[in-house]
């Protein structure tokens, strides 16, 4: 069992090399709606034209501009198509009413919107017209259209609320690149040219333990001297946010057996796995007690809150030993792990920001300090309080200051690093 005093630098540069295994990943199709949040891992080219057809930008009438030489104009309507009917043939000197999306007759090539229209109902016949290949009947679409026509008020430019054929996007086009990280609106453009599945990276599959004979889940009767595990919830939230797969979360006494038992059996099915708890100097540090013997290396890390860190391997998986207290855990998992799963999942890496202080604030030298904040505006506010048990008040934080080791006092203005959560 090593020991020692790391900064944070160091042990984050060692805890990558321990985990850059995770970086190595595969693919993998999986449905359109479970690939919301995963990284396409390769580009994806559209496989139809978008739209497939020309269509009705607006509710309208379909007419060609080479008739219209004058407005006021009035003009018989020969049909009426709705969206999802079929292509029908256009004859000069006519109109059709077309609604939004409908397909544009052949030879139309302008739609003139409702507004710059006024029907004209009478009970002049109108001839059927000629359909042409690959096309419906009048007929079959548009019988109410009989006997009405519609005076153009206003005289439209060809191509006036047409949607062309691959105005969007052209079939063999590069839709999405490789490396998206797939949004809704991403799901949208795959689904409307008709993809089902799509190629993303695999998740890095990862592990919780959390340790303490006083904890208990969620739900049960608190009897004297227990508390409600939060550390597991929370760090398999943080690695799923993350672009993990968790695959274990389990709890565990400090029973040494049962502890390794467990460890065992995280380690059979994730590529990495965290612990929380053990690992400090006191009596029944349970985790200590099983990892040390296995060559695992636990050090001071020159940080507050999540000063006592470790890192092992239990058959070739990556271990890492995070405090037990709860806002020491999310701060460990949110310095040291957060990098590296990102990375492995294709996520891009959250930057720092820098902001100024809305009010002054001290810090204890010679320790790294990770102080829970809030975005303020364009400042950022310190949340009072701190002890590393305070997990209500890590929840009003959306950020954490990152003050360096040899600063003690820093004054309202100053412009500080901040990390966000």
């Amino acid at each position: 069992m090593a020991g020692g005093r790391r900064s944070v630098e160091e042990h984050a540069r060692h805890v990558a090399t321990l985990l850059s295994p995770l970086l190595i990943r595969g693919t993998e199709p999986v449905p359109l709606l479970e690939a919301l949040g995963r990284v396409l891992a390769e580009d994806v080219v559209a496989p139809i034209d978008l739209p497939t057809f020309r269509n009705s930008q607006m509710d309208g009438y379909a007419v060609d501009t080479a008739s219209l030489t004058a407005a006021p104009a009035t003009l018989p309507v020969r049909a009426v198509l709705a969206a999802g009917d079929g292509v029908v043939a256009h004859v000069p000197g006519t109109a059709t009413k077309i609604m939004t999306g409908a397909p544009l007759p052949t030879g139309a090539d302008a739609v003139v919107p409702v507004e710059d229209t006024v029907p004209v109902e009478d009970t002049v016949p109108v001839e059927d017209t000629v359909p042409v290949e690959d096309t419906v009947p009048v007929e079959d679409t548009a019988a109410e259209g009989r006997g009405l026509r519609v005076t153009v008020c206003r005289l439209p430019e060809p191509g006036a609320y047409v949607r062309e054929r691959g105005s969007d996007i052209h079939r063999g086009r590069t839709l999405l690149p490789a490396g998206t990280v797939v949004a809704a609106r991403h799901v949208a453009a795959l689904a409307a040219v008709g993809l089902t599945h799509v190629s993303v990276r695999t998740r890095p599959r990862v592990a919780v333990i959390s340790t303490g004979s006083e904890l208990v889940p969620g739900g049960s009767v608190l009897a004297p001297g227990k508390i409600h595990d939060s550390n597991g919830p929370a760090l398999a939230a943080s690695a799923a946010a993350n672009g993990a797969l968790v695959v274990s979360v389990d709890r565990s006494g400090d029973d040494a057996e049962v502890f390794a038992a467990k460890l065992a059996r995280a380690a059979s099915v994730a590529e990495v796995v965290f612990t929380s708890g053990g690992v400090s100097k006191g009596d029944f540090e349970v985790v200590k007690d099983v990892l040390g013997p296995r060559q695992a290396e636990f050090v001071s890390v020159a940080m507050q809150p999540g000063g006592p860190q470790g890192t092992a391997l239990v058959d070739s998986v990556p271990v890492l030993t995070f405090p037990g207290n709860p806002v020491s855990a999310l701060v460990s998992f949110e310095v040291f792990a957060r990098p590296v799963l990102r990375a492995a999942a294709g996520l891009p890496a959250v930057e720092p920001e820098t902001r100024p202080l809305s009010t002054g604030l001290s810090s204890v030298p010679g320790k790294r300090q990770f102080l829970r904040a809030r975005r303020d505006g364009g400042a950022v506010v310190a949340i009072p309080g701190a002890g590393s048990h305070l997990i209500a008040a890590m929840a009003t934080a959306d950020v954490l200051l990152d003050i360096p080791a040899d600063t003690s006092d820093l004054e309202p203005g100053e412009l500080v690093k901040v990390l966000p959560l």
